[in-house]
């Protein structure tokens, strides 16, 4: 293969070059497009010799995307990768690129995502081509249409020659798939779906070239013509043909479960209008670097992620959020590459590309929850690396067993003919991949990034759900929760209150002017405004000198705070922060007088109740875990009906609450957004983080959530719990049509015509069942 393959921290290396890395770094991880599996058992083969390889830490094959991932120690090359595939019996489509090399300019997504994830951008796989099974129908069905002249009474057979000469083709020709993927197989002394059809296609053609040649040397020998011999081509060639169908309807099916994957890919523009020393010009994208100022016009897709400069719009990120409405965007704020501009135009400055994009990070997280198993996924495994020789076993002994009872040796062939095909484990190899990547692919629609299979299967278990407080439930900002004023002139408190915040960038002082402009309350200008270190604000405001501040000062000052003492208490008691306005004469002036005071919290997020109800809905407790104070967390919790508060909890101390809840029988799902609830999600079952958070925790945490939402903490759930039935129901399916089918084949109660049709119709029916998965819709909140 005449490919480049990087070597980690490298960019730029000439393509076309033939190079072996040795990866720099603990591990790297390699992603390998794998051509020539057809079975659970072909995957099995794949990993063993993966694992073979002096300093492979992990490996793992999906044969869903057909894709190998693995983890290796540094010092091993992609060449000895390859010659274990080789060896297995199989080819590696195209050379991976290990973690960090170049993806140059970035151009490629899928590569620049290879540049930070270690996973090699997922090969673009053509869709099956249909004439094969077009051709194996039309050679099969003069052999089966005397079948049906049967039931009409008419005798439409052909002579033997001729039905030789039309399975020939379909048997030797468009069945040497099956030929080349058992010989690999025999190479590697191992079976697989290929051997069994190979084996019972191969049985039925033999016999009735056996019987055809005896037919002919008994009319040679002088005993007459006689009638046709009993011929079995049609058996041969029609379950070639299905057995093709099912593997393209089944290859067809599994595209479609990598559409979240490619919807997110087509996201991002080729280009980008640039403003560049004045002018705005059209470039490829790859020449935008962090810092270009972008120009987004209505309707354009956002070509970068950054932060808007100019203008002010409407943007639809409902592709990459899962939110269903336009946002608004305006100066200041930050917006992301793949979003929809809507009506207005929008001048950004870049901030991220490539790798380090959004967009790029999620499909690094969703391909990265397709690629990898579930551990129920594993059990799998073991019971299809001994499937096939077991099979091997059943159709001798069936060969053997009907041969010797009855004398009837063609029969016996063809009963164990239908075993080896019945038992083909395709459906059994893809009943937990398709339908993990359906469902991380539904959820990935509705904002929900899922890190791996494995939280994916441990969250449907889940009873309790442990929320971090400020951010996650909250809105992470102060706002004014109360303003009571001594003389009942609440405008008038929050229009001098807004006149001595008005230079102040303190984020009380931001609450107080925005609660201001909301209620009208109109402010006159301040004049001689000084800062107190520790105490507050004074100014003058219409001639009249104004404190504000803390209490301490307040008394300091001389203020009777009596009148709205209890009402201070009561909101301290909710966690509030109090601060008071007086006025408060120079000295020999008027008595100091009160006009009122000023409450601060933090705001319940409008789908927090939400989200505790439809917890409680799906039988999940809660419980919040805040490092807040603990009149402030129980408001919180009495608000949204949270079961269990602990209060005042420190970081390390919340990561010790996570295990005692676990050790306690719960399997615990912890839901933050800081970098204090970072081992406090590691702690837990599932870590559950907040996109709006910090990277730290989406790092720690094994599923993110696109949107700031709690309520789709239940959503989660929600789509593990119904992957979880899809799993099951796949692998119920799977075995049922062989532990049915088996018997009825050894019985001799199923042809092998049968055989192959039920062969390929539970692969078919196992993706189908999965990708009803792609419907789910969560719920609209």
């Amino acid at each position: 293969m005449n490919t480049a393959i990087l070597p980690s921290g490298t960019a730029g290396s000439p393509a076309g070059a033939t190079s072996v890395a040795v990866p720099t770094g603990p591990a790297t991880e390699w992603s390998l497009p794998i051509d020539g599996m057809s079975c659970a058992a072909c995957a099995g083969r794949v990993e063993k010799a993966l694992r073979g390889v002096p300093g492979v830490v992990e490996a793992g094959v999906n044969l869903a995307t057909e894709v190998a991932t693995v983890r290796a120690e540094a010092g091993v090359g992609a060449e000895a990768l390859h010659a274990a595939v080789r060896k297995a019996g199989y080819a590696v489509i195209e050379a991976p690129s290990p973690a960090g090399s170049g993806a140059g300019d970035g151009d490629d997504l899928g590569a620049a995502a290879a540049d930070t994830a270690g996973r090699a951008p997922a090969v673009a796989r053509a869709r099956p081509a249909a004439w094969p099974i077009v051709v194996s129908a039309l050679l099969s069905l003069p052999l089966v249409a005397p079948m049906f002249g049967m039931l009409l009474g008419a005798d439409w057979a052909l002579p033997g020659l001729w039905q030789l000469a039309l399975a020939t083709p379909v048997q030797f020709g468009l069945g040497a798939r099956f030929y080349r993927g058992a010989w690999s197989a025999l190479k590697a002394r191992a079976g697989n779906m290929d051997l069994l059809v190979a084996l019972g296609t191969s049985a039925a053609y033999g016999l009735s070239v056996y019987q055809l040649l005896a037919a002919a040397g008994h009319a040679s020998a002088g005993a007459g013509h006689g009638a046709t011999p009993h011929l079995y081509f049609e058996a041969s060639a029609v379950v070639v043909t299905l057995v093709l169908l099912g593997k393209w309807l089944e290859t067809r099916a599994k595209h479609q479960t990598t559409a979240a994957i490619r919807a997110l890919n087509a996201l991002r523009p080729e280009t980008a209008r640039v403003r560049r020393d004045g002018i705005e010009v059209e470039l490829p994208l790859a020449r935008v670097v962090v810092g270009d100022v972008v120009v987004v016009r209505p309707g354009d897709r956002v070509p970068v992620d950054g932060v808007v400069v100019e203008g002010a719009s409407h943007v639809d990120e409902s592709l990459i959020t899962g939110e269903s409405l336009p946002v608004a965007r305006g100066v200041g704020d930050a917006v992301t590459g793949g979003a929809v501009n809507a009506d207005g135009l929008l001048r950004v400055r870049t901030t991220a590309l490539g790798a380090e994009s959004t967009l790029a990070r999620i499909v690094r997280l969703v391909e990265s929850a397709q690629a990898k198993k579930a551990p129920i996924q594993r059990l799998v495994d073991r019971v299809s690396a001994v499937f096939v020789p077991v099979v091997v076993g059943i159709a001798v002994l069936t060969l053997l067993g009907w041969g010797l009872a009855t004398g009837d040796w063609s029969r016996a062939i063809l009963n164990a003919a239908a075993v080896l095909v019945i038992a083909c484990p395709c459906a059994l190899g893809l009943a937990t991949p398709t339908a993990i990547m359906a469902g991380t692919g539904a959820a990935a629609r509705r904002g929900i990034l899922i890190k791996d299979a494995e939280a994916l299967e441990v969250a449907h278990r889940v009873d309790v759900v442990a929320f971090d407080k400020t951010g996650t439930l909250t809105e992470g900002r102060a706002v004014l929760v109360a303003a009571e004023a001594a003389d009942g002139d609440r405008p008038g408190l929050l229009a001098d209150a807004a006149a001595l915040q008005a230079g102040s960038a303190h984020p009380l002082a931001r609450a107080v002017l925005e609660a201001a402009r909301t209620e009208a309350a109109a402010a006159a200008p301040a004049t001689d405004a000084r800062a107190v270190p520790g105490r507050g604000v004074a100014a003058e405001v219409g001639g009249r000198p104004l404190r504000l501040g803390s209490t301490r000062w307040m008394r300091e000052s001389g203020i009777d705070l009596a009148p709205l003492a209890a009402r201070a208490a009561a909101l301290e008691a909710e966690g509030r922060t109090v601060s008071w306005l007086a006025e408060v004469p120079v000295a020999g002036g008027a008595v100091p007088r009160l006009r009122g005071l000023l409450a601060f919290g933090d705001s319940l997020k409008p789908t927090a109740r939400v989200a505790v109800e439809a917890l409680r809905a799906q039988g999940v407790r809660t419980v919040l875990v805040s490092g807040d104070n603990a009149g402030s967390a129980h408001a919180v919790a009495r608000a949204l009906g949270i079961d269990e508060v602990h209060a005042e909890v420190l970081p390390a101390d919340k990561a010790a609450l996570v295990e005692r809840l676990r050790a306690g029988g719960h399997t615990v799902a912890m839901v933050g957004d800081g970098i204090n609830d970072a081992p406090a999600l590691a702690a837990a079952d599932v870590g559950i983080a907040m996109s709006t958070g910090t990277e730290v925790a989406m790092q720690a945490a094994g599923v993110t959530l696109m949107r700031g939402n709690p309520a789709l903490v239940a959503d989660a759930i929600d789509i593990a719990r119904r992957t979880r039935a899809k799993i099951r129901q796949n692998l119920f399916w799977a075995f049922v049509y062989n532990v049915v089918g088996l018997p009825l084949a050894a019985l001799g109660l199923l042809d092998p015509m049968l055989a192959g049709a039920a062969m390929a119709f539970s692969s078919v029916s196992v993706v189908t069942n999965a990708l009803w998965l792609r419907r789910w819709k969560g719920t609209r909140t």
